[in-house]
């Protein structure tokens, strides 16, 4: 069974990905996939500093992600171009790892994106995370040092939370504890296992 994994950012959409990895789901983390396609050396990499100039480079030729970051959060054609680069690369490798998975295994993609580049319907089901707009700009200025200006601008760039909801077959809340939050994870579970026995 197919599940696409989605919410928004710091929604603690990788806290409920890595308890789904614990329940025993192969996890495709496409954040992973993303930093895998742009290593240094990688073609991709290559491609990105053909696109954005070699200011988008550590001094030990890696991607800079915060320089890049603020070349493309706020301004839709670049971020556009630098996604043109990175998604098809992260798909294919997405694929090979289900194409390796267990016969009959619950694989579960972890795709920030998923509704902002239409992959809702690819899935079997999608699992969104979820949070009022108010607590993420609240995680983004307390753990992450951002501006409200810089948290906004990242939360804009991203799909608004109705467009998320409309596309969930499973919403886990993660507006409470982490105790509640692991609870609503293996509720999600027990109804996809389920699901794909069907």
């Amino acid at each position: 069974m197919r599940v696409g994994l989605t919410g928004g950012v710091a929604s603690g959409k990788s806290t409920v990905a890595a308890a789904l990895a614990d329940l025993g789901v192969v996890l495709v983390d496409a954040d992973v996939l993303a930093r895998e396609v742009v290593a240094r050396g990688s073609d991709g990499l290559r491609e990105v500093v053909e696109a954005f100039g070699p200011e988008v480079l550590t001094d030990d030729g890696e991607l800079d992600r915060p320089a890049v970051g603020r070349l493309v959060f706020g301004d839709a054609e670049r971020r556009r171009a630098l996604e043109g680069i990175i998604h098809p690369r992260v798909r294919a490798r997405a694929a090979e790892i289900e194409a390796a998975a267990p016969a009959g295994a619950l694989v579960v993609h972890d795709i920030p994106l998923l509704v902002e580049t239409g992959q809702a319907g690819d899935f079997d089901a999608v699992v969104v995370v979820d949070v009022p707009v108010q607590v993420q700009t609240e995680r983004m200025t307390a753990h992450r040092g951002m501006s409200e200006e810089d948290a906004a601008a990242r939360i804009a760039a991203q799909a608004d939370r109705d467009a998320r909801l409309a596309v969930a077959t499973h919403v886990v809340d993660n507006s409470g504890d982490l105790a509640a939050l692991r609870a609503r994870v293996a509720e999600v579970h027990a109804d996809l296992l389920a699901a794909s026995a069907r």
